[in-house]
């Protein structure tokens, strides 16, 4: 019987997400103002769409939402990793929030004075995106400084699950915000003020943050933040076959994919709106929220390669039947589904590029990065409102789901690599 008891907490442990980085001060500082900030925010990302559905009826100018952002993530995402590397990562971090807060700051203006103008929209969303890309790179390449390098994987898994957490309890509070009145100009103030204070949170972390300023190069010159430098990080790149790879997979999964962009439509018509908004917003989230909670397995998975693929094939194929449901409830979990296969693939593809890349290279590969990461939704988002115009959301929803499994399938049977990839070093439970 003592053989049962002991045994049933190291089965738990296995699975239950491991936690051990909060334990380190400057890390959970960080964790605990992101994950405030993050919840701020999904206020505004739902907003933003909205507003813009009921400004224009068009999916169409929903979809531009995602041009204006991928652009400035595109250009500034780059040379926000070349920053990281070349300056101190905690004075970049506080940089691009500040940034973030006052793009944040414009939408409030713009919802209070009722401008309703759709091109002003879109030039606050490219603001912010210049802002997300400065300060994303710095954010995610001082992980392994703040935390050891075996609890890295950990710390990555954390930062994800509780962002996905809040990717939850943030549309659906916004869902509820806006569907307290039929007038716009009442609820949207709301929303967006609700991020800006939030968003306070992650100015006092980065604040908090030790300094973090680049380690010396081997001949002791500074290193400098230009041209050179992101074509450096690129060349690097270049020779690690099995990131291009997992970059190659979630692009495809992310542009052919995503539903995002159609959720307000899909709402409207099917489900008649209302608080059913926030729900299609939320039900990635909750699978993803599900799937970091379970998580305990993904640091002793060997066949990493194999794994990410099965992730991102999954996603696929969940989003495609999402896209067939017409009961609210069935959607939700087949897009919860979708977002623990997302979770999945994220997980691997940071904790890969986290451990393997040198401290020199992490702050531009972590831009290209938020460059695929943040940026392949958007322009997921131009795909699916531009078919949407053409041939309905319903087509243009479950056929990119369709395609984005099969394109993942040829791509990883032409080039193996992904597929044989194996974890470095051979996975161990270090917490039974």
């Amino acid at each position: 019987m003592t053989g049962v008891r002991e045994t049933r907490p190291r089965a738990a442990r296995r699975w239950a997400i491991d936690v051990r980085p909060l334990r380190v001060p400057a890390y959970r500082r960080l964790w605990l103002g992101n994950t405030v900030a993050m919840f701020g925010f999904q206020f505004t990302a739902v907003a933003v769409p909205v507003e813009m559905y009921a400004l224009t009826r068009d999916s169409f100018w929903v979809g531009l939402l995602g041009v204006a952002a991928f652009v400035p993530l595109l250009i500034f995402g780059l040379w926000g990793g070349a920053v990281a590397d070349a300056r101190d990562r905690r004075a970049v971090l506080l940089g691009g929030s500040l940034l973030l807060w006052a793009s944040t700051l414009g939408l409030l203006l713009q919802a209070v004075l009722d401008v309703g103008s759709p091109v002003l929209l879109l030039a606050l969303m490219a603001l912010q995106s210049v802002a997300f890309a400065i300060s994303s790179p710095a954010r995610s390449a001082m992980l392994p400084r703040l935390v050891p390098e075996d609890l890295v994987a950990s710390a990555t898994t954390l930062n994800y699950t509780t962002f996905t957490a809040a990717s939850v309890a943030g549309p659906l509070a916004a869902g509820l915000i806006l569907s307290a009145s039929p007038d716009t100009t009442v609820v949207l103030p709301i929303a967006y003020g609700l991020d800006a204070v939030l968003f306070t949170a992650m100015l006092w972390a980065a604040l908090r943050l030790p300094s973090l300023p680049p380690e010396p190069t081997a001949d002791g010159q500074a290193r400098r933040a230009g041209l050179a430098s992101v074509v450096d990080g690129f060349r690097y790149l270049a020779t690690t076959p099995v990131l291009l790879l997992s970059f190659g997979v979630d692009l495809i999964a992310m542009i052919l994919a995503m539903p995002r962009a159609l959720f307000p439509e899909i709402a409207h018509e099917r489900f008649g709106g209302g608080g059913s908004v926030g729900l299609l917003y939320s039900a990635i989230a909750i699978g993803s929220m599900i799937g970091g909670l379970t998580s305990g397995w993904i640091g002793r998975l060997r066949r990493q390669g194999l794994g990410l693929v099965l992730a991102v094939v999954g996603w696929g194929l969940a989003i495609a039947a999402a896209g067939l449901a017409h009961q609210l409830w069935l959607m939700v979990v087949l897009l919860a589904v979708a977002g623990a296969a997302d979770l999945i693939s994220a997980v691997l593809r940071q904790s890969m590029l986290l451990v393997y890349a040198p401290d020199r290279m992490r702050g531009r590969l972590q831009g290209v990065n938020t460059v695929v990461v943040a940026g392949g939704p958007r322009l997921g988002d131009l795909r699916a409102g531009t078919m949407a115009a053409g041939f309905g959301g319903g087509v243009a929803w479950v056929a990119g789901g369709l395609a984005s499994a099969v394109l993942v399938v040829v791509l990883a049977v032409a080039f193996p690599a992904l597929l044989r990839y194996r974890a470095a070093t051979a996975s161990s439970d270090n917490r039974t």
